[in-house]
Order: C-alpha cells, then sequence, then structure tokens
C-alpha cells in the first residue's frame, strides 16, 4: 500500500511539473519585434538581440529605421515593437524630461530612468550592454600626447586657440556645449557649427582643432582622434540599454535571453563594431551574428 501511495505521489509530482513546464513554454511568446533607430549601432544591436531569440526558438523580426527616439518608444507603449536599444541619458532627457544636473552621475540617471520608465509607462529596463554612446570632446591625438592633455579641464590653457567643430545639437542644448561652458568655467576660441559627416571631415583636414564627437563612432579610430576624459562629470551618461514593456520583463525566461547582453559590450569594442558596418560596409545581421558565435552565445 505505502509502494502504491508512494507511485501515486511520484507521478502526480511529474504531472505538477510538466504543467508548470507547459505553462512557462506558453508564456514564452512565438516572435519578437525589434526596432531601431537610424543609426549603424542601433542596427547591429538590433540584430544581436534577433539572433539571441532565433537560437532560443523564437522567431524574430527587426524593424531597421524605424524613426527617432519618440517613434520607437510610442511604438515600444503601443505594442507594434516588443524591444529597442534606448540610451540612458536621451530616456531621462528626452522621454521622462527630467531636469538637467550639474554634475552627472551614470548610476544615479540609471536608477531614475529604471524607476520613471515603470511608473509612467510600464517599461522596463531588460538589459544593460555595457558601453556608453555619450557626447564627448575629441582632438588629435597628437596634439593630446605632445601637450599631455587627458581631461577636458587639461584643455582650459589651450582654449582660447582651439576652434570646435559640432553639429548643431550639441550646440545649442542645455546639456552639451553650454554645459562644458558653465561647468568648465571656459569657452573654444571659435565654434564652428555642421554636421556630423562634415565635422569629422573638418578635423580631418585640420580645418578645426576639436569636434564635439560620439564615443562610438568608427571615425574616431579611423582619423587618428583621442577623447578626452570628461573629469568633471558635464555631459550626460549615455549607457546604451534594451527596453521592454512590463509584460515581458515579468516573463523570467524570456528576460534571461536578453541578460546575456548584460555587460557584454564595452566601448571600444561598439566602435569595432560599427567600423565592420561604417568602413568594411558589412551587413549589421552578419555582424551581429559573427560577435555572437565568437563569445559563444550562439551556435555558427
Amino acid at each position: 500500500m505505502k509502494v502504491k501511495k508512494c507511485v501515486m505521489l511520484f507521478v502526480l509530482v511529474i504531472v505538477i511539473f510538466s504543467l508548470f513546464s507547459a505553462t512557462a513554454l506558453m508564456q514564452m511568446p512565438k516572435k519578437v519585434v525589434l526596432g531601431s533607430k537610424l543609426f549603424n549601432e542601433q542596427y547591429i544591436l538590433a540584430h544581436m538581440i534577433a539572433h539571441l531569440m532565433r537560437d532560443n526558438g523564437i522567431e524574430a523580426d527587426v524593424k531597421e529605421s524605424l524613426g527617432g527616439t519618440m517613434i520607437n518608444y510610442e511604438a515600444l507603449k503601443k505594442g507594434n515593437i516588443d524591444a529597442y536599444v534606448e540610451y540612458t541619458g536621451t530616456a531621462y532627457n528626452v522621454i521622462l524630461k527630467l531636469p538637467p544636473l550639474e554634475q552627472w552621475d551614470p548610476d544615479y540617471i540609471y536608477e531614475e530612468v529604471e524607476r520613471g520608465l515603470m511608473e509612467q509607462d510600464g517599461i522596463a529596463i531588460a538589459a544593460r550592454f555595457g558601453f556608453r554612446d555619450d557626447y564627448a570632446i575629441a582632438l588629435h591625438k597628437d596634439w593630446v600626447m605632445e601637450n599631455n592633455v587627458v581631461t577636458i579641464s587639461d584643455l582650459e590653457p589651450y582654449a582660447d586657440d582651439l576652434s570646435l567643430g559640432t553639429d548643431p545639437e550639441f550646440a545649442s542644448r542645455p546639456d552639451g556645449l553650454p554645459q562644458i561652458d558653465k561647468i568648465y568655467g571656459f569657452t573654444f576660441g571659435r565654434v564652428r557649427q555642421m554636421q556630423p559627416t562634415l565635422m569629422y571631415e573638418a578635423i580631418k583636414n585640420n580645418q578645426v582643432d576639436a569636434i564635439g564627437a560620439y564615443t562610438t563612432d568608427s571615425r574616431v579610430d579611423m582619423y587618428n582622434l583621442s577623447i578626452v576624459e570628461d573629469d568633471k562629470g558635464a555631459l550626460p551618461p549615455y549607457n546604451a540599454i534594451i527596453i521592454v514593456r512590463r509584460e515581458f520583463a515579468e516573463n523570467e525566461a524570456l528576460m534571461q535571453i536578453f541578460k546575456k547582453l548584460e555587460g557584454q559590450i564595452d566601448t571600444d569594442t561598439m566602435r569595432r563594431l560599427n567600423k565592420l558596418y561604417d568602413i568594411d560596409k558589412k551587413e549589421a545581421a552578419d555582424i551581429s551574428k559573427d560577435y555572437l558565435v565568437e563569445k559563444g552565445f550562439i551556435k555558427p
């Protein structure tokens, strides 16, 4: 009799376990739609997430160049896409419209964004890649080494004689160049506003001495530039994050797939991947797949 009860109990446990497993499988979406903004690393990272999904048996669709920040964010809120790559500084300033800080603390910004997105719209952070695509001041590497310049503070004795090329947004937005002027207490001798492509060509051809660069831009390496440290934290941190709706965040198995990318890409690596797209003209889907294979996250 005891043996019979034990057998029945064992069978019951198996049935319950099977039911839980079936429920977990049912909770996994059959398809995930990923949005992207209008530039290189957005395409690469969206495809990277898609490859991981497919490797876990989930169909994935990438909508490249869906639009800017608010187009992607509204699409996410409405359920037209399921996830996309955002940046903490953008979420803080553009989506949540929180006030600029005298000094930007990356951890504080991350926490405010994490809390604010969930409270405002039920949007969660699924993973943080590990790199930041920040605005930064870049100069010719030879000049930086010759003058022993490491930080923005080190530029003060030279600022009056330096010309700066920058895109119009960085030149005018309160958390951009005006914030550098305010926090560091100096201004560049001349500021020239231009489109990003022209800005890089201008420093390449010595038409300007410094530019308001982007830290993951492959042209930083290609043109032998050096980014100087924002030692007083004047500029916002733009940590790259994956954001999803609440129902995705509550699916632990699905979140574990996103979490595989947690801390897996630093700034130098993202710059290298962007170079493969910008300079070597490789497809974003191929770049992301090769990287995941290299890291051992998916099979060749």
